[in-house]
């Protein structure tokens, strides 16, 4: 069971890691499309600063998620590195069950606000729905409660094996 859960988050956790890359890749680009084309070409285009706020709401809610399986999110340890081990154990139990309980809010608060826009446009670009851009919320959101979730019941990603991704690749038969 915590295999096959391993496994599934593994795969997740790398389509994560992708698309948050891929968004800060295109973002890049395409930002400085928009202010060549405002300064040089004295003709702002529309469409770049939406783009680029919404790859960045994926990439940020997508990124959290990745981040907080890595171990690598924001902590501050100063008070809880001078605990005692049983303390610290503790606390690290009830840290994940607030991740839990903020993943969740993070689904139902976002999904509710995707139902809620959804029929609204952004003005710059009419054919993209608002309830469509809030999306990474909720998907965000229900990936974090996943990987809090994997480390609650089977422990953390540092806690098992080197983990490569060559068995989600010789398992799909794409080697």
């Amino acid at each position: 069971m915590a295999e096959t859960f391993h496994r599934f988050n593994d795969g997740i956790y790398l389509a994560c890691i992708w698309l948050s890359g891929i968004a800060i890749a295109v973002m890049s680009l395409i930002i400085p499309w928009g202010i060549f084309t405002r300064y040089v070409l004295g003709t702002g285009s529309q469409w770049p600063e939406p783009i680029a706020i919404q790859l960045m709401v994926l990439f940020t809610f997508l990124g959290a998620a990745v981040a907080y399986r890595a171990g690598s999110h924001i902590a501050v340890a100063m008070l809880t590195d001078r605990l005692p081990e049983g303390l610290r154990h503790v606390l690290r139990g009830v840290v994940h069950l607030c991740m839990l309980a903020v993943a969740i809010f993070t689904v139902v608060k976002g999904t509710r606000l995707c139902l809620e826009t959804w029929n609204q446009v952004i003005g710059q670009l009419p054919w993209l729905r608002v309830g469509i851009t809030y999306m990474p919320v909720p998907i965000g959101g229900l990936v974090t409660a996943l990987f809090v979730l994997e480390v609650i019941f089977f422990g953390g990603q540092n806690q098992r094996a080197v983990v490569t991704f060559d068995h989600l690749i010789e398992d799909t038969g794409a080697a």
